[in-house]
């Protein structure tokens, strides 16, 4: 076990990879650049910081994000387990409480014997027998130029994050709390808005002015999966009536209809004191934000505690750089993980440190890599990014689309996730690590 080992990164994925390698047994440096450095994103110095929104999708194992986190306990994964300790109500969706969360999981990796957190900047990709890259897509300039010098150049997406209000500055008397569809408890707020109201809440919207990215890459290449809400607006003037301010699945308690638009609000702590914009991702100026989101009826008072920011997201080529156990093809014994994998999301992330972890440690025991077959979603991910097959690698998240088909077809497709699920699980059944 005399190995020096390093994991750059403190995020989800960098404290899943340091973890996994110190429960095989082997002493890890877990390098974290906060509170030295801060990436424009993030704010407070522990690890597994949530820099976007504070929910890790849903819990339903018929789901893919369900099955997803299922897996991931399988794997003795410290992130899931954190997440359930300290969840907030979401309906179907498991959300956290960003601080407590952040607080446990370092706590969980502070504590462990074989793991040293050291307070640094990693400007060079460190010389050790192992080495993990999880420095996430918000990498520093300078170990941001050594990575993209070895691997050929990065590509870069945008991501965005959303609002937060107070509880007590919402209107109520604007608003009602129900979950869509009835799903689950009333832990949304639901702030409804008429056709005239949303025609000139869109008006606004689309004419607002956006912040300077100073630093930050012009090109703008915006992720689909975190679109700002200007941007979606600029589409049409129903674009986002249809997308995250649908009103399906709701009905406004006061007038026995359903609204012509709804903007959702969803818990952001334990205590409830304060709600996330949900699907407001945006990198308006906060003076905009401030006098767009206001014409929100039951936001006209609103206290903004944090407003929405924009960031750039940097991830490598891995179709033609990585092999299957997250290792450099041309480098054995340097190893990614997490979004800079081009992997999109939380827990995908996480799910990707978890195995970049198992991997590096098994390289160290000169062991064969632990690759999951791809009827598993951790298998199927890891299949996507190391798939050279891939002309336009872009970012993606946890998909059933993903999986191979089952040998008998299932019309009804709720019916067909679930059957995904349990053949994944019966495979997790039989594993042996």
């Amino acid at each position: 076990m005399n190995k020096k080992v390093i994991v750059v990164g403190g995020g989800l994925a960098g404290c899943e990879a340091a973890y996994r390698i110190a429960e095989a047994g082997f002493p890890v440096e877990l390098a974290e650049m906060k509170p030295v450095r801060f990436s424009p994103a993030h704010e407070n110095e522990n690890l597994a910081e949530l820099v976007c929104s504070n929910s890790l999708k849903a819990k339903r194992l018929g789901s893919a994000a369900g099955l997803l986190k299922a897996e991931m306990l399988r794997l003795g994964s410290v992130t899931v387990e954190a997440a359930l300790q300290t969840k907030v109500p979401a309906g179907g969706a498991l959300a956290v409480d960003r601080e407590k969360f952040a607080a446990l999981v370092t706590t969980k990796i502070n504590s462990h014997p074989n793991i040293t957190v050291t307070r640094r900047e990693v400007t060079e990709i460190p010389d050790a027998d192992a080495v993990v890259i999880a420095a996430g897509p918000l990498v520093s300039d300078a170990l941001g130029e050594k990575i993209s010098a070895l691997t050929g150049g990065f590509l870069n997406f945008y991501d965005a994050a959303a609002p937060i209000v107070t509880v007590d500055s919402i209107d109520m008397d604007a608003a009602f709390v129900k979950s869509r569809y009835d799903r689950g408890g009333d832990d949304y707020i639901n702030c409804p808005l008429n056709k005239e109201e949303y025609e000139r809440f869109h008006a606004a919207l689309v004419s607002a002015e956006t912040a300077e990215l100073h630093s930050f890459d012009k090109r703008k290449k915006v992720y689909e999966g975190c679109m700002p809400i200007e941007i979606m607006a600029a589409r049409g003037a129903d674009t986002v009536r249809f997308g995250p301010m649908k009103p399906v699945g709701l009905r406004d308690p006061r007038t026995g209809h359903r609204p012509w638009a709804v903007l959702q609000l969803r818990k952001e702590n334990e205590s409830a004191t304060m709600y996330n914009l949900l699907g407001f991702q945006t990198y308006l100026k906060f003076g905009e934000q401030k006098r767009v989101f206001s014409m929100i009826p039951a936001l006209k008072d609103a206290e903004f505690v944090r407003y929405g920011v924009m960031h750039r997201n940097s991830f490598i080529h891995a179709p033609t750089l990585l092999k299957k156990n997250y290792s450099l093809i041309q480098k054995e014994n340097l190893f990614f993980a997490g979004q800079i994998t081009g992997v999109e999301g939380y827990m995908e992330s996480a799910g990707a440190g978890i195995l970049a972890g198992i991997n590096a440690a098994r390289y160290l025991r000169g062991e064969p890599p632990f690759v999951l077959p791809e009827i598993t979603m951790l298998g199927a991910l890891t299949a996507y990014i190391t798939d050279g097959a891939i002309k336009d690698f872009q970012p993606m998240g946890a998909s059933f689309g993903l999986l191979p088909p089952l040998e008998e077809k299932i019309r009804d497709k709720k019916q067909r996730y679930e059957a995904l699920a349990a053949r994944s699980m019966a495979f997790f059944d039989t594993l042996k690590i």
